[in-house]
């Protein structure tokens, strides 16, 4: 399996990120990688179909949210949080601070 494609933080887009931040199953994924050092997809996948899931991932990934890398058959995900603090400073903290909706 060929490795996944990141962006560079001097290529991340105000706009894509805060798409990306807009839907409320990405939003719960960013929130839950932001408590967690990495997971998989299959822990993050709330029983969504995989492609569905694989959707949600590509979306934060593109954004420079995300980082994937494949360990074996698993796909282990984790928070880019110093690269998005470092060209957005402050913007997942405040996201981050705000109460999901019920």
């Amino acid at each position: 399996m060929r490795p996944y494609k990141h962006p560079t933080p001097d290529e991340f887009v105000l706009e894509r990120v805060l798409y990306a931040l807009s839907d409320s199953i990405r939003l719960e994924i960013v929130r839950h990688l932001a408590q967690v050092d990495g997971a998989t997809c299959g822990e993050l996948d709330g029983g969504r179909p995989k492609s569905t899931v694989s959707h949600h991932f590509k979306v934060l990934r593109d954004a420079g949210l995300v980082h994937t890398e494949t360990a074996g058959t698993a796909h282990m995900n984790t928070l880019r949080r110093a690269d998005i603090d470092g060209r957005f400073p402050g913007l997942l903290a405040v996201v981050l601070a705000q109460p999901p909706l019920n």
